[in-house]
C-alpha cells in the first residue's frame, strides 16, 4: 500500500521518468530514423513491462463481465499515451526536454484544474478557487520563463 508519505516521492520520480523516457524515445527516433517505429518499440516494451508486472502481483485477468462494464470513453487511454508518445518523440529533438516538460506540464494542470472543476470523466468536482487560479497562473509563467 503507498502512504501518504511516499506517494508525492513516487510522483516526482514518475516525472523525472517522463522525462528520461521522452530523452530515449528521441534517441531511438534518431536511431531508428522513424518516429512511428520508435513510438511502437516504447510501447511494446511497455506493453512486456506491464505484463511482467501482473504476472509478478499474480493480477488476474478481469472477467469478461467486469470489463464490459466499463465505459466506453475509458478504454481510450493507450490512445492519448501514444499521441504522447508520438509527440514526444517528434518535439523534444526541437523544442529540448525542457520545454516540452513545462509545455506538457501546463498542458496537464490546465487540462486537470478543468477537469476537477467540472467533475469530467467520473472524478469528483472540484471547484476552481483563487489559490488554484494562482498555482496556474505562476506554472504558465513558469513555461515563459524556460521557453526563453
Amino acid at each position: 500500500m503507498v502512504t501518504a508519505l511516499i506517494a508525492p516521492i513516487l510522483a516526482a520520480l514518475a516525472g523525472a521518468g517522463l522525462v528520461i523516457q521522452q530523452a530515449l524515445n528521441a534517441q531511438l527516433r534518431g536511431g531508428l530514423n522513424s518516429a512511428a517505429w520508435a513510438g511502437f518499440i516504447s510501447y511494446a516494451v511497455g506493453l512486456a513491462c506491464m505484463g511482467a508486472l501482473a504476472l509478478a502481483l499474480r493480477d488476474p485477468l478481469p472477467a469478461w463481465a467486469t470489463a464490459s462494464r466499463v465505459p466506453w470513453w475509458a478504454w481510450s487511454g493507450g490512445a492519448f499515451g501514444a499521441v504522447f508518445i508520438g509527440l514526444g518523440i517528434v518535439l523534444v529533438p526541437v523544442l529540448g526536454t525542457g520545454t516540452f516538460m513545462a509545455l506538457l506540464v501546463a498542458g496537464q494542470m490546465l487540462a486537470s484544474v478543468a477537469v476537477d472543476h467540472f467533475g469530467w470523466l467520473g472524478l469528483a468536482q472540484r471547484p476552481i478557487d483563487g489559490p488554484r487560479l494562482v498555482g496556474v497562473a505562476l506554472l504558465i509563467g513558469g513555461v515563459i520563463l524556460i521557453r526563453r
